[in-house]
């Protein structure tokens, strides 16, 4: 992922996380705003103390896979 693939998560995570908090209404200014927290996020990322470690604003799990037991019909 480039840099500016991540600009573009990074502000449309913020932007639903505005829209969330507050709605959208005439005059709102949520696009500045979500731009203005990406820039932010990938300046933080960029100033990390622990180069060899990555930072991140989110973390996955891979998908738990649910296994049936086979009972014994005897």
């Amino acid at each position: 992922m480039n840099e500016n693939d991540l600009r573009d998560a990074f502000a449309m995570f913020a932007m639903m996380g505005l829209v969330m908090r507050e709605g959208v209404c005439e005059g709102s200014a949520l696009e500045l705003d979500a731009w203005s927290m990406a820039d932010r996020m990938l300046a933080t990322r960029e100033t990390s103390k622990e180069p060899e470690q990555e930072n991140g604003i989110a973390a996955f799990k891979p998908k738990r896979r649910v296994t049936k037991k086979v009972s014994d019909a005897s």
